[in-house]
């Protein structure tokens, strides 16, 4: 993968798997989307149930030490990586939109086929909802692929770099190896040795202790920079064998996904209102509390920041490792508009019902900067604002804008995340109740109309008990049963 940590998790055979990935391409032959999202039953919690269920069933740990100990310890981490798909499936992380789903699909299926020997069962795709530009293994033959790599990228060849990489780690067996080397560092008598040492001292337990995890933790971490280089060339293999072209300059511009809400916007923040009829004070988007926080900052230098959360080797030296094995066969062919646009709407939805205010309206922002003028972006500014406040009803205003670090933003989503915080609760009802009369409402579906009057209820009827609530929850639910909305009207029904 390009950024996010290998997962270390995936079992030695795969004869266990054969069960699940029947089951897998049985479930992926269901009807096809009635709405132009994806459905509610397509969320993984639904969709997966029995995938889920075959997991914990079928993925039994293998014996491999005759060390009890270590025994114990690998079985327990085999049980995390059990645990971590199964948890993620059960919390709707993924979601088999079947537009999207299809296209990354697409492409596995290509690299399977002109890689056999490497590759002799295609792995099982999995479609995560984060807004992350990533993809990732999980074990087990499973691979992820983030909606925010499929709205990133440009090139079709981009993804299937990602992609090619990812199984690269299936083929290394990278993940595998990387349990068994916890389990066996955990039991070993090097570490039993300097775990005795700190508790045997009187002073700096704390510190020494830390030492002795860093210590692991930099064997690690190393260890994976050089995972990460051969799954770098093992990717490049499988993409040449399926002349699917490949560009160094790939890493480059994936590289660039780090600061994406250090891109600036088109407009002053104040235009993307303007259309609404709403009220707008310059005074918002500028910091009015003291301290430290509020102090004078450059926005445009970053260049002196640490890199010190990365856990793979810089893309710029990934580039340079690969580029003499840049192909020229094929050409690059766009990503299609419509697969785009579902991604970007699928990670769009899923921060705002995360509560991921500020950089969820970012993000339309930045779609309207595109010429956009897909009236949901406008149904989504609603939402935000709803969702707002009726967080700041419940105190909760700051917990939702989800504050990011300057050093990460640009100006514009510095202030853009300053009014979302200092605006008026009376300003901000203003906003709601405006946005439910826009023009935009006249091209929504039947299932988000019906969102307005849920909304306006839990906002706004002040005598309303939180079983009125839970009611209006249910008769949503009962009438839109397919509609991926249901996921935002459950929250207000009781666990």
């Amino acid at each position: 993968m390009l950024r996010t940590t290998l997962k270390p998790y995936q079992p030695v055979g795969y004869g266990s798997l054969l069960i699940l990935l029947f089951l897998f391409s049985t479930v992926c032959k269901t009807q096809a989307q009635q709405n132009s999202l994806y459905n509610y039953q397509q969320l993984s919690h639904l969709f997966y149930a029995r995938q889920k269920d075959s997991i914990r069933k079928n993925w039994v740990c293998p014996v491999l030490y005759k060390e009890k100990e270590t025994q114990k310890k690998y079985k327990e981490m085999w049980e995390e990586r059990t645990d971590f798909i199964t948890s993620s499936l059960e919390a709707k992380d993924f979601v088999h939109d079947k537009e999207v789903y299809n296209y990354i699909e697409q492409i596995i299926l290509e690299i399977t086929k002109a890689n056999p020997t490497l590759i002799p069962t295609k792995p099982v795709l999995l479609l995560d909802r984060s807004a992350s530009v990533n993809a990732y293994t999980i074990g087990g033959n499973i691979i992820a692929v983030n909606a925010g790599l499929v709205a990133f990228a440009g090139y079709r060849e981009e993804i299937a770099l990602v992609v090619a990489h990812e199984l690269a780690h299936n083929i290394l067996n990278h993940a595998d190896n990387s349990m068994k080397e916890r389990a066996e560092w955990f039991t070993s008598e090097e570490y039993k040795k300097s775990i005795i040492s700190v508790l045997d001292s009187k002073y700096e337990r704390l510190t020494r202790l830390k030492k002795v995890l860093e210590g692991f933790s930099f064997n690690r971490s190393k260890h994976n920079r050089y995972h990460e280089s051969d799954a770098d060339s093992l990717g490049i293999v499988l993409l040449k064998n399926s002349h699917i072209a490949y560009n160094p300059v790939y890493f480059l511009r994936l590289d660039s996904a780090d600061i994406q809400y250090k891109q600036s916007l088109k407009q002053p923040i104040k235009n993307y209102f303007a259309g609404y009829n709403v009220p707008f004070e310059d005074t918002w988007i500028q910091k009015r509390s003291k301290g430290l926080s509020t102090k004078n900052y450059n926005f445009r230098d970053t260049t002196h920041l640490a890199d010190s959360l990365k856990t793979h080797p810089e893309c710029v030296e990934r580039y340079n490792k690969t580029l003499s094995l840049s192909t020229t066969e094929g050409r690059e062919l766009k990503i299609p508009a419509n697969v785009q646009e579902q991604a970007n709407k699928i990670l769009i939805w899923n921060m705002f019902d995360n509560l991921n205010l500020t950089a969820c309206l970012y993000r339309i922002l930045l779609q309207k900067d595109k010429g956009n003028k897909d009236e949901w972006y406008d149904f989504m500014i609603y939402n935000i604002f709803s969702g707002l406040y009726y967080s700041d009803q419940q105190l909760n205003r700051f917990n939702v804008i989800a504050v990011k670090q300057k050093e990460y933003i640009s100006k514009d989503y510095y202030e853009l995340q300053n009014m979302l915080e200092q605006i008026p609760k009376e300003s901000l009802e203003q906003y709601c109740k405006q946005l439910q009369n826009a023009p935009f409402w006249a091209a929504m579906n039947s299932d988000a109309k019906a969102l307005k009057p849920l909304m306006n209820s839990i906002n706004f009827e002040t005598d309303i008990s939180a079983k009125s609530k839970e009611n209006a929850a249910k008769d949503y639910i009962a009438n839109y049963p397919n509609s991926m909305y249901c996921e935002f009207a459950e929250h207000f029904k009781k666990k």
